[in-house]
């Protein structure tokens, strides 16, 4: 499934144009037309999470603060670990910013 979804073009042609979004605000009304606030909600729950993880909060802190399930973490964790390096690219650069 991993393979299928880097390969997609359709998946490109989404990637491409979230690079295109050019502030906050447009990425505001990209993502609600895009998504379902379920959806939004729960990609700015793992966000949250990654930063969390990152400053090396326990897991049964993070659940409590963000209402995440101890699993959700895990799989963040595992992803922060042994993912494509997305996590870390954008907490270095926001910690850069800060």
């Amino acid at each position: 499934m991993e393979r299928e979804l880097k390969n997609d073009p359709r998946v490109k042609e989404l990637f491409e144009v979230i690079v295109h979004l050019e502030d906050p605000v447009e990425c505001a009304r990209f993502f609600r037309d895009l998504c379902t606030l379920t959806e939004l909600k729960a990609m700015a729950e793992r966000w949250q999470v990654a930063q969390m993880l990152s400053e090396d909060i326990p897991y049964r802190k993070i659940s409590q603060r963000t209402g995440a399930s101890t699993a959700t973490i895990t799989r963040i964790a595992r992803w922060l670990k042994y993912g494509e390096g997305g996590y870390r690219i954008m907490l270095e650069r926001v910690r850069k910013q800060v």
